[in-house]
């Protein structure tokens, strides 16, 4: 819940480039565990679930401006 709030206050270009960020992150934990086991394997399922929670928000943006 604090972390949707935390979305709705930042602006359309962080969050974007926060979406940029935790994508490369997640692409290089994914090839690092690929390689080699981390030592906490939940952070890309955390990560992953950032991605989704940047896009609903990025989404939820774009249908508030077309109405």
């Amino acid at each position: 819940m604090k972390n949707q709030l935390v979305l709705k206050e930042i602006s359309t270009a962080e969050l974007r480039e926060k979406l940029d960020a935790e994508r490369d992150m997640y692409q290089k934990m994914l090839l690092n565990h690929a390689v080699s086991p981390l030592e906490n394997p939940n952070k890309i399922k955390e990560s992953r679930k950032n991605i989704a929670r940047y896009l609903t928000e990025l989404r939820a943006r774009e249908i508030a401006e077309q109405k």
